[in-house]
């Protein structure tokens, strides 16, 4: 990597530690996705590691490229990406790969007394290992400051969802919440465990694995039950994990795409939180950068849903947005950046 590069990424990275400060000046971030030429991606099945390497690879050189000519905050990395079922399948559970989408695990958990037969597996077990396989050989070929995504880190709480049918999970969280609370420690233990291994591979500053935003040190999930539980449940089950796991990593970031609005005084509970991803619809997206103006940086979905052209005006003050840019073509990316340095800065 040659050190315009190298600068050019470095004060890129700078920027978004001020925007993660919410009490800096640095309020929006520009980020811009171009899928001209972008090749498919192969489905996160074992079969396919080596396709997922030549990939990833593929992807990080295009984004390479892209920081020579396109001016947003884009960052490379490498990207190890999975789908949702690995740390469920690492426990036990059998996996559904689908032709056609992501794999996807089926619950092994139907009722509360089977918890006590669930072990806490080691890291090297093999849908963990191949992940690791698979960082490695990226790392290999990049430069070491490279930043790695971080993979799909569902909370534990979300995870032992995927362990228990949630036909009795839900039920069980009113009847016996002692169960579920064993089975989330037990997943927290592996996460932890698997995190410390991953940090100490490929560096505490990473790219989250949705969307894609660059993160200094912390762990960044998704925490999608909570549209399910009441706020009381929230607090009691979900919130100490949350808080345990930004307590041990410094820092967390938080990707919601269920409908829980009824959850947002107590997101604001969340200690250390520093990232906020809501997947709703644009009226709410709206009222959430009033509500966590002052608490939170925010980078929600609705790609292309601000009009650039009229500036900070359009977001409360104080608020911290990444403004997101989906396009097809090289022109319509330039034309979109040059938009945004024209209005916001």
């Amino acid at each position: 990597m040659g050190t315009d590069l190298e600068r050019i990424i470095a004060d890129r990275i700078d920027r978004w530690c001020q925007f993660l400060d919410i009490g800096s000046r640095q309020r929006f971030i520009h980020l811009i996705t171009c899928s001209e030429g972008v090749p498919d991606r192969p489905l996160p099945n074992p079969e396919n590691k080596s396709a997922r390497i030549e990939w990833a690879w593929d992807m990080y050189r295009r984004r390479l490229d892209q920081v020579q000519w396109l001016d947003d905050d884009s960052i490379p990395y490498l990207d190890p990406y999975t789908g949702t079922e690995i740390f469920a399948e690492a426990f036990g559970c059998p996996v559904n790969h689908p032709v056609d989408n992501n794999p996807f695990a089926l619950p092994i958990i139907h009722d509360a007394r089977d918890v006590a037969h669930i072990k806490v597996p080691d890291i090297d077990i093999p849908p963990l290992a191949i992940l690791f396989e698979i960082a490695d050989a990226l790392r290999h070929r990049a430069d070491d400051g490279v930043l790695m995504r971080l993979i799909d880190i569902q909370s534990p709480m979300d995870i032992a969802a995927l362990i228990w049918d949630k036909n009795s999970f839900y039920p069980a969280l009113s009847e016996t919440p002692e169960a579920v609370m064993v089975l989330a420690s037990k997943v927290r233990q592996l996460l932890v465990a698997f995190l410390e291994e991953w940090f100490a591979r490929y560096g505490r500053d990473f790219i989250a694995h949705y969307p894609d935003y660059y993160f200094p040190r912390g762990i960044t999930l998704s925490e999608d039950e909570v549209g399910s539980v009441s706020a009381g449940m929230f607090e009691a089950y979900f919130l100490p994990e949350l808080n345990e796991l930004s307590d041990h990593f410094g820092g967390i970031g938080m990707h919601c795409c269920a409908n829980a609005r009824h959850q947002w005084d107590n997101f604001k509970k969340i200690k250390g939180l520093h990232m906020l991803n809501l997947n709703q619809p644009e009226e709410v997206l709206h009222e959430a950068h009033g509500f966590f103006a002052d608490h939170v940086a925010q980078i929600h979905d609705w790609s292309n849903a601000w009009d650039l052209s009229r500036g900070p005006q359009q977001f409360p003050e104080h608020a911290h947005i990444v403004l997101r840019s989906t396009v097809n073509t090289r022109d319509e990316a330039l034309e979109r950046a040059e938009l945004f340095w024209k209005s916001f800065r």
